[in-house]
């Protein structure tokens, strides 16, 4: 085990793994199996089950649940009360509760989940991706996609630093940090 900060009325069951200076506040709950990296910061009321990855320098605020399949990278930013799931097809009367039921969800490095936006398992988020509060994401989310709404759709693009992108003839530079993006004619954004 790091060297961490645990609230007092938090839960770290034995044999989670828990790297240096992360930062798990009050009312959470860390299973066994569970791996969060270093520079972690932990909000109230996070639950994280065995088999979870968390990556360095994640930001999960306030209700969050990680349920076994999710697999955060690093720099990935979790809003308050965004939900994650890990059944596609879940029932009281036929219990899908074994690994071999759930689908992985994985958010690429940088991408950053909005208050009470969902989840939906058996996907990924794209590098730096932004998801708006309170979409629902249904599929795939490519590398720097702006996403939002019921089911989300792609409204817009974003850069590493998130801030929007205007696409001039398939080019753009971000005004605050000046990182310059490349669209594809498959209409996919990459870092030039």
């Amino acid at each position: 085990m790091g060297n961490y900060f645990l609230h007092s009325s938090s839960y770290v069951d034995e044999g989670a793994i828990i790297g240096d200076n992360t930062k798990i506040w009050h009312f959470s709950h860390i299973m066994g199996g569970a791996v969060i990296g270093e520079r972690c910061n932990l909000g109230q009321n996070v639950f994280v089950a065995s088999g979870v990855k968390v990556g360095t320098n994640c930001k999960i605020q306030n209700n969050v649940s990680l349920y076994d399949g999710v697999i955060l990278e690093d720099n990935v930013f979790c809003g308050p009360s965004m939900v994650f799931t890990n059944v596609k097809t879940p029932r009281s009367a036929f219990p899908r509760n074994t690994s071999s039921d759930y689908l992985p969800t994985v958010i690429k490095s940088g991408a950053s989940i909005g208050a009470n936006a969902t989840i939906v398992c058996g996907g990924t988020i794209g590098r730096a991706a932004l998801v708006a509060a309170g979409a629902v994401v249904t599929k795939d989310v490519p590398d720097y996609a702006l996403v939002a709404g019921v089911p989300a759709r792609i409204i817009g693009w974003v850069c590493e630093c998130g801030e929007k992108l205007e696409f001039e003839k398939n080019l753009a530079k971000c005004f605050h940090c000046d990182r310059e993006y490349k669209k594809s004619t498959d209409n996919h954004v990459v870092l030039i």
